[in-house]
């Protein structure tokens, strides 16, 4: 048997920087992986998605280049079918073709070693890797996430995608259908209708992005019905059948019914931790099927299993990985590091981006703050004009109690860039008195935090 300091299930974003930071600092590490080194974001998921939105993105620029004084005529652009074709083509340029072979080069010369197949926990200590047993000090669970497979009547005799399966297909579609308006199925459905595709949104809850402030939610809503979407919110697909022209027909709650040539399936994701041998350890996923870690990212009852990425159902985002990763590292090697995951944030990377990072005013007070709110209208920002752009949102929630910011949520052009500056005051704890000290050049859109802050700062003082 070969015995490690420290095994890695998953080759992931958290997997692939835990093994190769530990190998440099001189643990021996094994990294164990069944599919690529890298996870799902830089082949079909992340990278691909974004590349895709700019491309859609560009073309919509493009038809309105009069409308920016680029050009003196609308310009001619080629079909629908081609211009797809084209965005596919640097789609998967972007993601190196779906091939890790530069990542797992890249572990491997950090020292790491590299066992391709599925790991199983088969003993205390002892990793199984199809008949290769490695043995471990530490051992740390990294194995992502997986889409989520509703039990609907019907849905596995139509055409289906999962969000991997779109960003890795050839051809578009003429017809489509989303089901799950989170942050995966707004994108998708914004590139495919930007690229000519009839696609309907179907939502089972009252609004898209469902976790975001409400009224920034249903800015975005808009924005993909004034793109074309048919977004249909409150409904459920109860159940598919396959038409005799080879499309999904689509039946949902309200009576409705939509055909498609195909349904994408992005009602989310679920952590990937069955027949892994958990219960070996005595360790038993909660209710979601994510392990439970605590504040150093070990898993609650273990003193020498560790967890990092979505598999531990916190902030399931590649950044929030990459922070984890980096708690896991330090006290592997003997550092005492804890997690504070007040300023994770999250975005949803359509066009205009919707950005927020910590609470909105209703979940704060769920929690006994405080809390108050301000509102600014991008609109009225000098930048909105000079780019042309239809204006936006930005809602700040504050603790009156303390003076500080707790919350933010944007939606407006590049909204996911400038929201950092609400990330750094929330994480650092910055009085508002201070956020209104700050100078913003002229004319940006982080001018838009001004008038709010001032505000909430004004609210803080009185109370």
């Amino acid at each position: 048997m070969e015995t490690f300091d420290v095994v890695v299930l998953g080759a992931g974003s958290a997997g692939e920087s835990i093994s190769q930071s530990l190998a440099k600092a001189g643990c021996r590490v094994a990294l164990v992986e069944t599919l690529r080194v890298g996870g799902e974001c830089p082949y079909v998921a992340c990278m691909p998605s974004k590349a895709m939105l700019r491309s859609a993105q560009a073309r919509v620029e493009a038809r309105h280049l009069h409308d920016l004084a680029g050009a003196s005529v609308d310009p001619v652009l080629d079909d629908d079918d081609l211009a797809f074709r084209r965005a596919v083509e640097r789609r998967d340029e972007v993601a190196e073709h779906r091939d890790d072979a530069g990542a797992a080069e890249g572990a491997e010369q950090a020292g790491v070693v590299l066992v391709r197949g599925r790991g199983r926990i088969v003993r205390q200590g002892v990793v199984d890797v199809e008949g290769r047993e490695l043995g471990w000090t530490d051992l740390v669970v990294a194995t992502g996430s997986h889409p989520v497979e509703p039990p609907i009547e019907g849905l596995d005799r139509v055409p289906t995608w999962t969000s991997d399966q779109a960003l890795s297909a050839q051809d578009r579609p003429r017809s489509l259908v989303v089901m799950g308006g989170g942050a995966v199925g707004c994108e998708l459905s914004q590139v495919h209708v930007r690229f000519g595709v009839r696609t309907t949104l179907v939502e089972a809850g009252p609004q898209v992005a469902g976790k975001e402030e409400p009224s920034i939610a249903a800015a975005l809503a808009q924005v993909l019905r004034d793109d074309g979407v048919d977004v249909r919110l409150g409904v459920e697909v109860q159940r598919a059948e396959l038409t005799t022209d080879g499309l999904a027909k689509v039946h949902l709650s309200d009576g409705s019914t939509v055909e498609a040539e195909r349904v994408l399936v992005a009602v989310g994701r679920t952590p990937t931790t069955a027949d892994l041998g958990l219960e070996v350890l005595g360790v038993e996923p909660d209710d979601r099927g994510a392990l439970e870690v605590d504040d150093h990212c070990r898993v609650v009852g273990q003193q020498h299993v560790w967890a990092a990425g979505d598999v531990t159902g916190t902030a399931p985002y590649t950044h929030t990985a990459n922070y984890q990763a980096r708690i896991v590292t330090a006290n592997l090697l003997g550092e005492d590091r804890a997690a504070d995951y007040r300023a994770i944030p999250r975005a949803v990377y359509t066009e205009p981006a919707v950005a927020s990072v910590g609470m909105a005013e209703e979940q704060a007070r769920e929690q006994g703050i405080d809390a108050m709110t301000a509102v600014m209208d991008l609109g009225e920002v000098a930048r909105a004009g000079t780019e042309g752009a239809g204006g936006g949102r930005l809602v700040l929630t504050a603790d009156r109690e303390k003076g500080v910011l707790i919350g933010a949520s944007a939606i407006g052009p590049r909204a996911d860039e400038w929201l950092s500056e609400a990330t750094l005051a929330i994480r650092a704890g910055v009085p508002l008195s201070v956020l209104t000290d700050v100078v913003h050049a002229f004319p940006t859109f982080g001018e838009a935090y001004e008038p709010p802050l001032r505000e909430l700062a004004e609210r803080a003082a009185r109370a």
